[in-house]
């Protein structure tokens, strides 16, 4: 015996989702409709009779023998679910929900630069998530230095690289030169600007930048005038299992590629940093910091020299919302397959800005090196505005509650209901602070012209004199085996890494 269906929704997704189930092989039993926010004169609903208010949903499925009920809500009834689902559950009804049609075609996941993540289907405002509003830019300025110019980006299929690609095409470029080493990524990436700018000249170069090599002879036959250097490895757990990885991928890959823009007279290079480098204790981030110091140290010779006048900055920022395997696609997945949630500490804090934002705030600082109080060869260390830091736990919430759902503390006793998704806590993982910095203290940031960026200032005088040495230490140490040796070389460049060396010693 079919099983007597009710169906609960607008007068508009009702019609819509009863249509779909006349479809359907072996169809239940619908036995009519209740309706939210419907014109007391409707009375029926594709042929279904309308058995009452939402209000009533306990007695019209004792009255009418109901087993089991569809509902469909458009987003902006989402908060009503709770209350139908608890009324359906008293009332011994099977619940099962499906998103309307419309909203699953028009919906976007969070999407950014070929990472997705998988979210039920109402669109999520990412901005209005962690609370911000975003910074604009000054196109004019920007425009001076990407208009009709060749541009080469690193890491391009990335989740920030190729949404510089994006935000560059918007300016006309005469050329963007995608450099990537995964090989899916930079075909989508490559796709992606035939599609939407076929009128702009693209290549697509499969490669390593840690090459230094293969990465000057690319510079040298393509001639960009403006370089963004995107490509490094971000995750700090895996970078603490392999630090010698670390080292090569965002030390020596940076210094490949700068030292080529400067060989071949490349106007501005612009390195990608991170908050992480601010008194790093975990190998990501020290590595992004001597990363920065070798940029700064090669800024001065530039400075230096008369007749070399490529301008190289470092743009450093927190999280960005969206990215491949960020935060929000794990909790995406997690809510799609039915599972808690995870949270590392309820007290840990994060900065964060989406990656569109991200990615035109680094647009508008590398326009802006060599128009500092540094001039010259540039060598500035801008910081953006990430705006207050936000408790992960907090957003884990706001998160569950834009998806649509009621977030609950901890394993619940007893049944859950299916609008309910648990919040659980994992512990913190190595090398993961509790809260991260964007420089070492206030006053030793400094205005500039635009209100979402500020410049550091760094005394950097006690590391250009042994760079060279420094470097070369490095690079014998990553070709260690041994864990420990790569953790040395990287403490005697950054001292806050020297508890490290306790640890790795004692393990």
């Amino acid at each position: 015996m079919s099983t007597r269906t009710l169906i609960i929704g607008t007068p508009e997704s009702a019609d819509l989702l009863s249509r779909q189930v006349g479809m359907v092989a072996d169809p239940p039993e619908l036995v009519g409709v209740v309706l939210l926010d419907a014109d007391p004169g409707i009375r029926q609903v594709n042929g279904l009779a309308v058995l009452g208010p939402i209000e009533a949903i306990g007695q019209v499925c004792s009255a009418a023998g109901v087993g089991q009920a569809i509902v469909s809500l458009p987003a902006a009834y989402r908060d009503q679910w709770r209350g139908i689902s608890m009324e359906l559950q008293r009332s011994g009804v099977v619940e099962r929900f499906v998103t309307p049609m419309d909203e699953l075609l028009n919906s976007a996941p969070v999407v950014s630069s070929g990472a997705s993540v998988s979210l039920p289907s109402t669109k999520i405002d990412l901005g209005k998530l962690v609370g911000r509003q975003a910074h604009s830019i000054d196109r004019t300025l920007v425009g001076e230095n990407i208009t009709d110019r060749c541009v080469l980006v690193t890491g391009a299929g990335g989740s920030i690289g190729s949404e510089l690609v994006k935000q560059i095409a918007s300016f006309s470029p005469a050329r963007i030169v995608l450099m990537e080493r995964a090989e899916n990524a930079l075909f989508g990436v490559d796709r992606w600007l035939k599609e939407i700018h076929p009128e702009i000249e693209r290549v697509a170069i499969l490669h390593d930048v840690v090459d230094a090599s293969a990465t000057l002879s690319h510079l040298e036959r393509w001639g960009p005038e403006v370089v963004l250097h995107a490509a490094a490895h971000k995750h700090v757990p895996l970078m603490e299992d392999h630090p010698a990885h670390a080292v090569t991928n965002n030390v020596f890959g940076t210094k490949s590629i700068a030292d080529a823009c400067v060989a071949t007279g490349v106007d501005r290079f612009v390195l990608i940093s991170s908050d992480k480098a601010v008194n790093p204790v975990n190998v990501m981030g020290a590595t992004k910091r001597i990363a920065e110091m070798y940029t700064q140290s090669l800024a001065a010779q530039v400075a230096s020299v008369s007749g070399s006048e490529t301008k190289l900055s470092m743009v450093r920022f927190g999280n960005v919302l969206g990215s491949a395997c960020s935060v929000l696609e794990i909790w995406g997945d997690q809510i799609s397959a039915g599972r808690p949630i995870t949270v590392t500490d309820e007290r840990m804090t994060r900065y964060f800005m989406t990656i569109p934002e991200a990615a035109t705030l680094v647009l508008q600082a590398g326009s802006m090196s060599g128009k500092t109080a540094l001039g010259g060869g540039g060598g500035e260390v801008f910081v953006l505005d990430m705006g207050e830091p936000i408790h992960i736990f907090t957003l884990a919430q706001r998160f569950v509650r834009a998806c649509g759902y009621v977030p609950v503390i901890g394993v619940p006793n007893g049944t859950q209901s299916p609008e309910q998704v648990s919040i659980v806590l994992s512990g913190s993982r190595p090398g993961e602070k509790l809260h991260e910095q964007l420089s070492y203290d206030a006053e030793e940031l400094a205005v500039t012209a635009h209100p979402g960026i500020a410049r550091f200032n760094e005394d950097s005088a006690w590391f250009m004199d042994s760079m060279d040495e420094l470097i070369e230490r490095l690079d014998l140490a990553r070709m260690s085996s041994s864990r420990q040796e790569v953790i040395k070389a990287i403490a005697s460049m950054i001292p806050t890494m020297n508890g490290q060396i306790g640890a790795v010693s004692a393990a």
